[in-house]
């Protein structure tokens, strides 16, 4: 028997981009021993998720984060790889293709997957210094640099690329305007009333839009300096983005005499009209459409990939219906389909305000043909799929503006199951949009491989490797295979059950986003329960009471209720009241107030805390007030026993008083208190200052500790006391009270900034290490008071008595009062 294998055919692809890769990736699977490949790429990179771009401005991910296929790949695969090399001609006779550095080779199909090319507008300026496209990692390269040394960008085109670039630039710290010609944003692919919703949001961020704004030049001596627009309106920048949208590379098709319109005319089958030469991706043109999404691209892929397999082949592209998500992080999008409609189409719409959510659906005869949706998107993936079928909704039409969960218990299905909702899916149905995935694969690659993780899921099908939208649907596909056996990644977990971010995320994008609400975070971020939960809002007042003093408005009713009630509840429904007495000290007009006080309420019990203080205990919830306000009038305020927040300052009698102490304890006491006092965090925090290294203070055991010795003062952090005892490193010594004042503030305020919600100082002092809390307060001199005066900022507006706000005749007291009884 003869087993000689046919000699391989030359495969030549120009082109080492998404769509090009993809098809070789396609083509390995089904023929992985019919072609010798050469792949051709303009660019020294290897094939990288161009989706992703946007991510790498934002500083969310690098370069080796998005590559899709490494060099590894396509050694293991055989393929030679030809970077930083762009093909200039295609001789179609002598069957050769031939790059810029003069490489000659020879092939018997070629695979074109040229891309597209950004559309610049025909105005003055383009070729100065400072002026870039938004297409690929040499563009985002440039547009960091441009951050790093200057102000102000100016970003011409609010579409989905636009937009993306604008919001990296945002995070990047500059300042943005977003130049677009038609009168709303992503005109193609949102309505008039979400692209408002969009704008307006985009807006509180910090973004600065001129729509309908045609730009007539870009000007600048030496560099760019702005844009001036036709109206006459001049807008400041140190760096242009060109966002207008995109052109089919085809010059080096044209110069091949292939046919071409817009793009490289392809048949069903991706073939051009040479027949041995193929082109998929940006750059072809079927049917009179070209495509610029990435979904359609991979349906090419396919279809190429079956007629390179087999010269049999019979698979055809057919164009489906399109989905957008818009990737601005946070902000919520999606659309499908035809969204406009017509006088043939009715329409279905749904629309809260107050937490800026919009439905609009477009039906014809009784069957989806498009959808918007902003603020909600969670069931895009189901709306799609109608749309995709084509179905009549009959009775579903009734409840179908309401998602799918609420037409699925219209319909009797069960409501406890989470992953009901993906269960019920077609194995056809979509689950993730940039690499084209359905659920079909999922489910039969983690059967087949024994997946058990999100990240094996994205090592073989891809879904949620790229814009990452799609990871809820992810994980409910591994819960529905894998049930009570499936675990989610660990790492860092979600703030909530609400959100897929992390604690960190969240206070990152409040500040890089300019999220200064909390219905803005949860809008922005996508939470899926659009109020919050008693454990994400909680934490998220304090993240923007951190980030924006003074602006943003204290939440009462997403404290805990210590917090609400400005008290500690005890086991039998009463409350603790703990004056503050600064450093310990206390007076005869103080202590005479607090025993009138328990006499004139019949407080039960009166207790010496550990922290110097005077505990009353037994005070019912209408007493509150009377309490608070006859101490009050005594010159005594809150000690905050209650809070996530400054609790006490312990001090020693120090040099005053003891004949061992070297420092005045006491005094340095009382002056951290008074400038730390009502300061909130994200637990509770105690400081202590010991007169002498006898440390009867006990200060080692504080989150922030001082010691007193003959040449100044030791300062420790990171300690506390409770079941878990852990003892202060030393951050430092100093020699002055101002600098332990100044190394305090800066050391909350840094702790303040960096810790996640209900974290206290030792646990993250060993999350993130001493040497980088050195580093930002002992090390950098001018960080450590930049925070310092962040935190003494802060205090102007915390430093009001909660007690005098609710004292009686109040309306803060309205809560304390017992109701009327009705007969």
């Amino acid at each position: 028997m003869d087993t000689h294998m046919p000699p391989r055919q030359k495969l030549v692809v120009v082109g080492n981009g998404m769509a090009g890769m993809r098809t070789v990736d396609e083509l390995l699977k089904r023929n992985p021993l019919k072609y010798d490949i050469t792949v051709f790429g303009a660019e020294p990179h290897v094939n990288y998720d161009r989706i992703m771009l946007s991510s790498v401005l934002a500083g969310e991910k690098d370069l080796e984060q998005i590559v899709i296929n490494p060099r590894s790949w396509y050694e293991e695969n055989g393929i030679e790889l030809i970077t930083g090399d762009a093909v200039t001609a295609i001789d179609t006779q002598a069957r050769t293709v031939t790059s810029a550095s003069g490489r000659v080779v020879a092939y018997d199909k070629v695979l074109l997957a040229t891309g597209s090319r950004p559309i610049a507008p025909p105005v003055p300026g383009l070729d100065l210094p400072g002026v870039c496209a938004f297409r690929d990692i040499a563009d985002v390269n440039t547009m960091i640099a441009a951050s790093q040394t200057h102000k102000r960008a100016i970003v011409i085109g609010g579409g989905l690329l636009g937009l993306e670039a604008a919001n990296g630039l945002l995070r990047r710290g500059m300042q943005v305007a977003v130049v677009h010609l038609m009168g709303t944003l992503m005109e193609r692919q949102l309505d008039k009333a979400a692209a408002e919703l969009l704008q307006r949001e985009l807006d509180e961020r910090g973004m600065n839009f001129f729509t309908n704004g045609q730009t007539e030049e870009i000007f600048g001596e030496g560099r760019v300096q702005g844009v001036r627009l036709a109206d006459g309106r001049e807008i400041p920048g140190d760096l242009v983005v060109l966002a207008i949208g995109i052109r089919p590379n085809i010059d080096l098709a044209r110069a091949a005499g292939l046919a071409i319109n817009r793009g490289i005319e392809v048949g069903d089958d991706m073939r051009t009209s040479v027949p041995d030469i193929f082109a998929v991706g940006e750059c072809v043109e079927h049917r009179g459409k070209t495509y610029g999404l990435v979904a359609p691209l991979w349906d090419m892929a396919k279809v190429c990939a079956d007629h390179l397999a087999r010269e049999d082949a019979t698979s055809d592209y057919v164009p489906a219906a399109m989905a957008t998500r818009l990737k601005v992080t946070g902000i919520d999008v999606f659309s499908a389909g035809d969204f406009i409609g017509d006088e043939t189409t009715e329409e279905v719409v749904f629309r809260d305000a107050a937490r800026n959510t919009y439905k609009r659906l477009v039906l014809r005869d009784d069957v989806l043909v498009g959808a918007v949706l902003y603020g909600d998107a969670q069931d895009g993936g189901w709306y799609f799929q109608l749309l995709r079928e084509g179905k009549p909704l009959g009775e579903l039409r009734d409840t179908l503006i309401f998602g799918q969960a609420f037409a699925s218990l219209a319909a009797g299905a069960p409501a406890a199951d989470p992953t009901a909702a993906v269960a019920a899916l077609p194995d056809e149905a979509e689950i993730c949009g940039c690499n084209g995935v359905c659920k079909g694969k999922i489910m039969g690659a983690i059967a087949e491989h024994g997946l058990t993780t999100l990240e094996g899921v994205r090592a073989r099908t891809k879904a949620s490797a790229s814009c990452g939208s799609c990871t809820p649907q992810v994980e409910q596909l591994l819960a529905l295979s894998l049930g009570d056996s499936y675990a989610k990644p660990t790492g860092e977990k979600p703030l909530c059950k609400c959100t897929t971010h992390s604690h960190d995320q969240v206070r990152r994008a409040i500040v890089d986003q300019g999220l200064r609400t909390m219905p803005a975070v949860m809008s922005t971020l996508g939470w899926s329960t659009p109020d919050g939960c008693h454990v994400c809002r909680p934490a998220l007042n304090f993240y923007l009471l951190v980030a924006w003093p003074g602006e943003y408005q204290d939440d009462q009713q997403s404290r805990f209720v210590n917090e609400r009630n400005h008290a500690n509840i005890q086991k039998d429904g009463t409350y603790s009241v703990v004056p503050r007495m600064w450093g310990g000290l206390t007076t005869a007009d103080e202590l005479r107030a607090i025993a009138d006080v328990v006499d004139k309420y019949a407080i039960p019990t009166v207790k010496v805390t550990g922290g110097q203080r005077i505990d009353l205990l037994g005070v019912t919830r209408e007493q509150l007030p009377h309490v608070w306000k006859d101490l009050n009038d005594a010159g005594m305020v809150s000690g905050h026993a209650y809070g996530k927040a400054l609790r006490t300052v312990k001090t020693c009698v120090g040099s005053e008083w003891c004949r061992f102490g070297t420092q005045d304890s006491t005094g340095m006491g009382v002056k951290l208190e008074r400038m730390t006092w009502g300061s909130w965090h994200a637990h509770k925090v105690k400081l202590a200052v010991s007169g002498c290294p006898r440390n009867c203070a006990e200060a080692t055991i504080k989150d922030f500790g001082v010691v007193a010795v003959d040449s100044g003062w030791e300062l420790h952090v990171g300690g506390n006391g409770g079941i878990h005892v852990r003892v202060t490193d030393l951050l430092c010594k100093v020699s002055t009270e101002e600098e332990v004042l100044e190394y305090c503030g800066a050391y909350l305020q840094l702790y303040r900034e960096e810790s996640r919600y209900l974290e206290r100082t030792a646990p993250w002092i060993e999350r993130v290490g001493l040497a980088h809390v050195k580093q930002r307060i002992v090390d950098d001199e001018a960080g450590r008071k930049a925070l310092y005066a962040k935190f003494l900022y802060a205090q102007k507006f915390s430093q009001d008595d909660p007690w005098a706000e609710r004292a009686p005749g109040k309306a803060a007291a309205a809560p304390f009062r017992t109701l009327a009884t009705v007969e």
